[in-house]
């Protein structure tokens, strides 16, 4: 084989070990962004479950207010109440 053969093919093998290295770590930004996905998505999901019981909570105590304000004859809804510095 000729010099020019010689450097040529370690030419060749030096990029086809860059290119190896390059996909490897594309390889592992790749299943790191997977793994944060699916942790991210778990916290959504959960964050999405405790805010729906936050609503009904929520939802449950405004209306148990209502039922405990129309119980009380003659009062203003506290709704309608200025407030004491007016």
């Amino acid at each position: 084989m000729s010099r020019l053969s010689l450097d040529t093919a370690r030419r060749r093998e030096v990029w086809e070990r860059m290119d190896q290295t390059r996909a490897d770590l594309l390889e592992e930004k790749l299943s790191h962004l997977e793994r944060v996905t699916d942790d991210l998505s778990d916290i959504v999901a959960r964050q999405s479950d405790q805010i729906d019981l936050l609503e009904r909570r929520i939802a449950m105590l405004m209306l148990r207010e209502a039922e405990r304000e129309a119980d009380q004859p003659g009062a203003i809804p506290l709704a309608d109440q200025k407030p004491p510095h007016w």
